[in-house]
Parts: structure tokens; C-alpha cells; sequence
């Protein structure tokens, strides 16, 4: 767990689910442009059992088979790995639950929800989206989205693509802007 603290009293906490990295890498970028607004912990998936809610929560997965990891696309993961030119690495606790299963338990957040993806450099319509299974299933359970859900590309190597992580991190800006200002019209 990360935690930095700025000198306001607004948190946001950041949940990911990575497999190669590049989610792990997505999310820490978004955690650098919030800082100066919030108080940020940003945690993998395995880490968040028991959250008190945030004021606002970030979510974040890879997207597998057009959606949210299962079991078995983890598992199909880790197949990739073991391909006699694969570069890829695994994360540390790739194979435990993911965030489809967390979501049904995760705290539903005080001012707010942001959704993020990484998925492969082609259009939505051929690749799907985790980001917006997270968007709905919180949704559904009431919460309510500070923002509109984001995808980050990977090329066919599941390397993210240049400049993905400057996106990441002035997206993070923007919701650090949006949270203070939610902050602002509270008090």
C-alpha cells in the first residue's frame, strides 16, 4: 500500500487488478496526479478485503475476453507466460480473486467513482471494456461516477503504448480538480 499525504483532508483510494504490469503502472500514474488534491492509498485488488469508504475510489483492470478477468482468463494469463518467446512476467497474486470479485463488497465511496482499463489498441467494439463493467456493477450498487470511465492501450505485447502514462496522470489531475471542487460545494 502506498499512502502520501497532501494537505487536504479529501481521500481517494485507488484498487487495481494488474496482470503484466501495465494496469500496476496505470493506476500509480493516476495516484501522481491526485496527490496534490487528496490523500491517496492505492492498493491491488488482493489488499482491499476491508476498505472504509473514500471520498472518492478508483478502480481499475485488464480487460479480459471483451470484460472483467474470470478465473479462467487469469489462468489463460498465465499460459501466456509460459510461450517460448514471451516476455511477459506475472504480477505478484495475478491468480487470486480479481475485481469482478471484490466489486460485490467494495465501499461504496462518498462523493464518488472513477473506472479505468487497460485493453489492446483497436476499437472498443473488438475489444470490450473492464472499465465499464466496473462503471456499471458500481453503479448499480448506488455509487455515483465523478468522471467518465477511461481505457489506457497495451499493444499486442501488452506493452502499454507511449504516452499512457501521461494520460494517466493528468487524468488523474481531473479528478483531483473534480474531487476538490465536490469538496468546495459541500462546505
Amino acid at each position: 500500500m502506498t499512502t502520501n499525504e497532501p494537505s487536504t483532508h479529501v481521500t481517494a483510494t485507488i484498487v487495481y487488478e494488474s496482470m503484466f504490469g501495465a494496469t500496476r503502472r496505470v493506476a500509480e500514474a493516476i495516484a501522481a496526479g491526485i496527490r496534490s488534491a487528496a490523500h491517496v492509498d492505492l492498493l491491488a485488488v488482493h489488499e482491499a478485503a476491508a476498505l472504509d469508504p473514500a471520498d472518492l475510489l478508483i478502480v481499475g483492470a485488464p480487460t479480459h475476453a471483451h470484460a472483467l478477468s474470470r478465473p479462467q482468463t487469469r489462468a489463460d494469463a498465465a499460459n501466456w507466460v509460459e510461450k517460448p518467446a514471451s516476455h511477459l512476467r506475472l504480477e505478484p497474486d495475478f491468480d487470486g480473486d480479481g475485481v469482478r470479485e471484490w466489486l460485490p463488497t467494495a465501499p461504496i465511496p462518498v462523493r464518488g467513482f472513477a473506472a479505468f482499463d487497460t485493453r489492446a489498441d483497436m476499437p472498443r467494439l473488438f475489444t470490450g471494456s473492464a472499465a465499464a463493467g466496473i462503471d456499471k456493477r458500481l453503479r448499480k450498487r448506488g455509487a455515483v461516477p465523478l468522471a467518465d470511465y477511461r481505457s489506457f492501450l497495451v499493444d499486442k505485447d501488452s506493452a502499454l503504448l507511449p504516452g499512457q502514462l501521461d494520460e494517466a496522470e493528468q487524468w488523474g489531475r481531473l479528478l483531483g480538480a473534480r474531487l476538490l471542487e465536490s469538496d468546495a460545494t459541500r462546505t
